[in-house]
């Protein structure tokens, strides 16, 4: 499995704003770790079982992650990096993951020690034709009338294959692969 991270601070990168709401009452940020039952509300989560899976476990109470947006999707637009793969098709899922504490969502060192050991651990996992990458990024906090500049981790997942089934296949392998190396490091 291939997997890497890198950092995406840059004015021009991809931002979070938390909470968040698409207008006229479409998609919105949920509470899941005070509130779990409202994993029934995100649409991907029905749509796609095992990332409602996925959702469930970053979101249990013993946990110190959460989550604030997801998506999964399929193509058959293969990148030239991509090609690596011998594929026709991918699935793929983002999903931005943040850490429950307050002090830990302020440091970018908890942040990049946490991508760069979920990394480590997917490099040694048997090989597959997948694809994870974890990106820093900024996430603007807003609480109690006022916003704290902190980090996210943009989770990125595929999963290759001939079709969309078997590309479906290896990335929902490949998300467990990633949700053992997410309990590995967190248990460290």
């Amino acid at each position: 499995m291939e997997a890497d991270f890198a950092v995406e601070l840059g004015a021009d990168d991809e931002t979070l704003e938390l909470p968040w709401a698409a207008a006229d009452g479409g998609p919105r940020y949920y509470e899941l770790k005070r509130q779990p039952e409202l994993l029934l509300n995100v649409e991907e989560a029905s749509r796609v079982p095992e990332l409602g899976e996925f959702l469930a476990v970053m979101h249990s109470p013993a946990g110190s992650l959460e989550t604030a947006k997801c998506d999964a999707w399929s193509s058959r637009e293969i990148n030239p990096e991509e090609e690596i793969f011998g594929a026709a098709c991918k699935f793929g899922s983002y999903v931005d993951v943040l850490f429950s504490q307050e002090a830990s969502r302020h440091s970018f060192a908890e942040h990049e020690q946490f991508a760069k050991r979920v990394t480590q651990l997917l490099k040694r996992v048997p090989e597959i034709p997948a694809a994870a990458e974890l990106l820093i990024r900024r996430c603007f906090y807003h609480a109690a009338g006022e916003t704290r500049d902190g980090f996210y981790i943009t989770l990125y997942l595929f999963g290759y294959g001939n079709d969309e089934p078997q590309a479906r296949q290896r990335w929902a392998i490949a998300l467990k692969l990633t949700e053992n190396a997410i309990r590995q490091v967190l248990s460290m």
